[in-house]
């Protein structure tokens, strides 16, 4: 199936985006829904376009990332994830306790894959219908080095769902909460201290 779908898309570069939906634009491309029900990824950068679609090739057998068909140059087709970024998902809903512990199952699963960087931004997080949760923008997770989640962290405290999402892993993986927590309280202290 996936060389049909790089064949069609590919090699005979039938795409118009006048026939696509536009979905969204983030530091790295623009996303359009095409009208069989995959994605475009048109990335601003070839190099960052081809990272990416090395990391979610790696990865291909994890739930937690969209699948990848096919990259010309500076677009890829995967995939279309739908679900609302984690960070607007908490402003309109908080954090609830199977949406913690889809959290924790995903930072396990970084461990998992063998990521040198277990951290992942907010807006980078897909929430499901379910509250089954999705990476969208995997970025250096083979080469940048962060042994507990910074960047998730820093989402979570300024979303003031931090102290949520620590009771569940507590109660959860008490053993990681162990680890995470000094590094954590280090960097709240941190980021607390300076101005907004």
């Amino acid at each position: 199936m996936g060389n049909k779908i790089y064949k069609k898309y590919i090699e005979n570069f039938n795409i118009n985006l006048l026939d696509c939906k536009f979905v969204g634009k983030g530091h790295n491309g623009v996303v359009y829904l095409l009208p069989d029900g995959k994605a475009i990824k048109i990335c601003f950068d070839i190099y960052s376009c081809m990272r990416e679609y090395e990391i979610l090739s790696r990865i291909k057998k994890s739930k937690y990332f969209p699948k990848v068909y096919g990259i010309c140059g500076n677009y890829m087709i995967r995939d279309y994830i739908e679900g609302t970024p984690l960070n607007k998902y908490i402003k309109k809903n908080g954090i609830s306790k199977r949406l913690a512990k889809n959290l924790i199952k995903l930072l396990i699963e970084f461990k998992k894959l063998n990521f040198s960087k277990e951290d992942i931004r907010c807006k980078d997080i897909i929430v499901r219908y379910d509250e089954s949760v999705m990476v969208i923008d995997p970025k250096k997770c083979y080469t940048k080095k962060r042994d507990f989640p910074r960047h998730l962290v820093k989402g979570l405290y300024k979303l003031d769902v931090l102290d949520t999402f620590l009771s569940v892993l507590k109660e959860e993986k008490p053993g990681l909460y162990k680890f995470w927590k000094p590094k954590i309280l280090e960097y709240i202290n941190y980021i607390s201290q300076i101005k907004p």
